[in-house]
């Protein structure tokens, strides 16, 4: 009779722990919640990473097809001083050379607006194979695989190569 009325008293701390614990379907209900969120948090996550991908897919043709723009705006004018200097009618040796030197300055200007920089070495100056090319050895006074003399000028635009300083170099004695 004992255990019938342990069975039979209630017990208001378990009636209360079993209370405050979520059914089950409660807690599925709970989860399928949550797991939709984390869906909708995905999927807004993926779609932002696409955008992103397709603007920078967008920006990179963009950069492409107008990368030149900058430069072909500051050669307009030199083509532009190349014009009007044959339309002169009756040029002198003097007015040539003057339109040449400023036409030359306005290249110039053109040129270091856009990074455009000229490699030109000295002579003496240790060879860089990084920017000057050489094509010839030829005996010399001075410490080998030096300049002794430019045959053309190199370009860099910043810090990439455009085109090598073609040199001579001292021959090893």
């Amino acid at each position: 009779m004992q255990d019938q009325e342990n069975q039979a008293v209630p017990n208001p701390q378990a009636d209360a722990a079993t209370a405050a614990e979520p059914t089950l379907e409660e807690q599925l209900a709970s989860t399928e919640a949550r797991l939709a969120e984390m869906h909708d948090a995905f999927m807004r996550a993926k779609a932002d990473g696409e955008n992103i991908r397709r603007r920078a897919q967008e920006d990179v043709a963009k950069a492409h097809k107008f990368a030149v723009e900058s430069f072909a705006e500051a050669l307009v004018p030199v083509k532009d001083s190349l014009e009007t200097a044959l339309t002169v009618e009756a040029p002198t040796l003097e007015s040539l050379k003057e339109g040449v030197e400023m036409t030359l300055k306005q290249l110039t200007a053109a040129f270091e607006r856009n990074r455009l920089l000229e490699i030109l070495p000295v002579q003496g100056e240790k060879l860089d194979p990084m920017k000057h090319q050489a094509v010839a050895v030829v005996p010399a006074e001075q410490e080998a695989n030096t300049v002794v003399s430019v045959l053309q000028k190199g370009y860099m635009i910043a810090d990439r190569l455009l085109r090598p300083a073609i040199v001579t170099t001292a021959q090893a004695k």
